[in-house]
C-alpha cells in the first residue's frame, strides 16, 4: 500500500520536477501526418523529426529529416534532409509562446519527386506546457533549385509545407 501511494506521488510530481529544469541548449522535435482516400483505400503519411542547438535564447541551428510514404496509387517514398537557422522570440512572463522566423535549406530526393537542393524562408511558434515541453506549428515555402538544360540553376515553383509536432529543449 505504502508502496503505490510512492508511485502515485511521485507521477504526481513528475510534471512539477520537469517544469523545475532549465531549458538546455539542445531541442528535439517530432511531428507527423496523414491522409487516406475517401474510400480508404490509400493513405498518405509523413514524419518529421529534428535535432537542434541553441547558440543563444534566439538563435537556433538545427537539422531536419523528413520522409513521406504514399500508396495511393503506385507506392511512392520521398525524403528531405535540411539545415535550418532560426531566430526565436520568447514573450510571456516565462517565454511561454516563442514565435520564430528563419530559412532552411538542403536536399529533397524519393520516387515522386526530381532530386534536387531546395531553399525555403520559415516561422512558426512554440507553446511551451512546461518549462522544458512544448507542442510546435511551422510553415514554410520550399523552392527547388533544378538545373536547366543550360546547366543555369533556376527558382521554380514550389511548395508549402505544414508541421504540427511536439518538442523538448535538454
Amino acid at each position: 500500500m505504502l508502496r503505490n501511494g510512492i508511485i502515485f506521488a511521485a507521477i504526481c510530481l513528475l510534471p512539477a520536477i520537469a517544469s523545475a529544469q532549465a531549458r538546455g541548449p539542445w531541442e528535439l522535435t517530432l511531428g507527423g501526418t496523414g491522409a487516406n482516400s475517401s474510400r480508404f483505400d490509400g493513405m498518405t503519411a509523413a514524419v518529421e523529426g529534428s535535432i537542434g542547438y541553441f547558440f543563444t535564447d534566439m538563435l537556433e541551428v538545427s537539422v531536419r529529416q523528413n520522409l513521406t510514404f504514399t500508396d495511393i496509387g503506385p507506392k511512392q517514398l520521398n525524403g528531405a534532409t535540411r539545415v535550418a537557422l532560426d531566430l526565436h522570440f520568447p514573450l510571456g512572463d516565462q517565454g511561454q509562446f516563442v514565435p520564430f522566423i528563419g530559412a532552411n535549406g538542403g536536399y529533397v530526393y524519393g520516387d515522386s519527386v526530381n532530386d534536387t537542393w531546395e531553399l525555403a524562408p520559415e516561422g512558426g511558434i512554440k507553446v511551451f506546457i512546461s518549462n522544458t515541453s512544448f507542442i510546435f506549428g511551422t510553415i514554410e515555402y520550399e523552392w527547388f533549385l533544378n538545373r536547366h538544360s543550360h546547366q543555369s540553376v533556376a527558382f521554380h515553383e514550389g511548395t508549402i509545407n505544414y508541421t504540427v509536432g511536439i518538442g523538448a529543449r535538454v
